[in-house]
């Protein structure tokens, strides 16, 4: 993990806290999304690397704008058989995965846990069990939004014509 500010690491700390609380063995999936793809990636990294320190086993990877067939065959069944590079060898390993796309419906129901990162006045996703205000990295703050309040597709992105 880069050199963090402890405002960043007792964040990070209380997110891996709560994520362990819940989610304490097996192969398990983190999603981490965001607004904007740089912030969303560094925030990931410094999560698992936060639970690596916590003695938790943690692989990486950004996926950037995928969509869900691929995702679901290229990382995430890879990863629950086991085959993952990586993530090969340990029946309790977490794979946090950044990139776009990762809370929309299809694919929702996969993550143990997901992470939503703010970088501005975005509005926040409706899906996300956090939501993190990263508008100055050196200080994230958790966010809480009603989120009653969105209609459901807040947050849904669509495939980008390419």
């Amino acid at each position: 993990m880069a050199q963090v500010t402890e405002d960043r690491r007792a964040l990070l700390e209380s997110v891996a806290e709560e994520f362990l609380h819940n989610s304490w063995r097996g192969r398990r999936l983190v999603a981490v999304e965001g607004a904007s793809e740089a912030p969303a990636a560094r925030f990931a990294d410094d999560l698992a690397a936060t639970l690596v320190e916590r003695g938790q086993p943690a692989v990486r990877v950004s996926v950037g704008d995928i969509d869900e067939p691929t995702l679901r065959s290229a990382t995430v069944e890879p990863f629950r058989a086991g085959t993952l590079a990586d993530a090969e060898d340990d029946d309790d390993v977490v794979l946090v995965i950044d990139g776009r796309r990762l809370l929309n419906d299809a694919v929702r129901g996969i993550w143990h846990f997901t992470v939503w990162t703010l970088a501005g006045d975005e509005l926040p996703h409706a899906a996300t069990n956090v939501i993190i205000d990263l508008t100055d990295e050196a200080a994230p703050t958790r966010y809480f939004y009603d989120l009653c309040r969105l209609p459901p597709s807040i947050g849904e992105r669509r495939a980008e014509a390419r």
